[in-house]
């Protein structure tokens, strides 16, 4: 078996928790896959390197991230392109998305034995039309934001449902999250937890000027478009799962939908999801 192992270099330990992994993998007859930019780091193993995400998701039969959240997020684009399944060593703080604490490495041996579950989580595609036939399209694991520009005022925004006026909304933006999303940012802004194998859109305003102003939520099929009207005093961006962001124009419209591709994420762990969110709540509190 193949297995990518993919580092976040910035996490403390986390180059020490990977040697660990790569071990475990090696010991028992796996073939570890990583970037070249890890190689300083392995020269003692028995690794092989690709020059790029592409070339290593094409390899693998499973990626391992060790990381946060994040690392998961940034890996799971290149998961789902590739039909790879997907599984998260938790070294950042709260690790919502990754299944395994770094004390738990050693069930890892089960994706080898075949011994592991899988969850199915759909993504959102996301694109920008400026109206003259230009798309640029994202895909998101967890969100897509439209909010004000850093110093700009608040902003006016259109949403549309399957091409008919749904509201106006005048607010510091709209949240557009997954299953997956629903919480991270969704959740700190006012939005309701959803079962992340749902297929669903969830839309939370930020900061909506309104008493009214409440999440909603759309079945899978939902083609929702939203316009702004940014101007120089009211800047609007695009964000995509926080690691993306895209200054929009007058024209700009931006359509959130389903992704044709699915995220495969594996798990080792026994607890039950509201059983985690739970702990893990409670650890985002302390």
């Amino acid at each position: 078996m193949n297995i990518a192992v993919v580092i976040n270099l910035s996490k403390k330990n986390a180059i020490k928790y990977a040697e660990d992994i790569v071990k475990l993998f090696l010991e028992n007859g796996a073939n570890v896959l990583m970037l070249s930019v890890n190689s300083k780091y392995f020269k003692t193993f028995n690794i092989n390197y690709y020059e790029n995400y592409e070339e290593l998701f094409s390899n693998c039969n499973i990626a391992v991230t060790v990381g946060g959240d994040g690392t998961i997020i940034h890996a799971a684009k290149f998961a789902a392109t590739a039909n790879k399944p997907l599984i998260g060593v938790n070294v950042g703080r709260l690790g919502f998305a990754a299944d395994v604490e770094p004390e738990d490495i050693y069930k890892l041996k089960n994706l080898l034995d075949g011994n592991y579950g899988t969850q199915k989580r759909m993504l959102l595609d996301v694109s920008i039309d400026d109206n003259s036939g230009y798309i640029k399209n994202y895909l998101a694991v967890n969100d897509a934001i439209i909010a004000r520009g850093e110093l700009s005022r608040i902003i006016d925004l259109q949403v549309y449902h399957n091409d008919q006026k749904m509201s106006d909304y005048r607010a510091d933006g709209l949240l557009f999250s997954t299953p997956t999303g629903s919480t991270a940012y969704s959740l700190s802004a006012g939005g309701p937890i959803v079962e992340p194998e749902m297929e669903c859109i969830l839309m939370t305003p930020v900061c909506p000027h309104s008493l009214f102003s409440r999440s909603v939520l759309f079945n899978n099929k939902s083609v929702i478009t939203v316009k702004s009207n940014s101007s120089d005093q009211s800047k609007a961006m695009l964000t995509i799962d926080g690691q993306e962001s895209i200054e929009l124009k007058e024209n700009h419209k931006v359509v959130i939908k389903q992704s044709s591709l699915y995220l495969e994420l594996l798990t080792l762990n026994e607890k039950n999801f509201y059983t985690r969110l739970n702990e893990k709540l409670r650890e985002r509190e302390s």
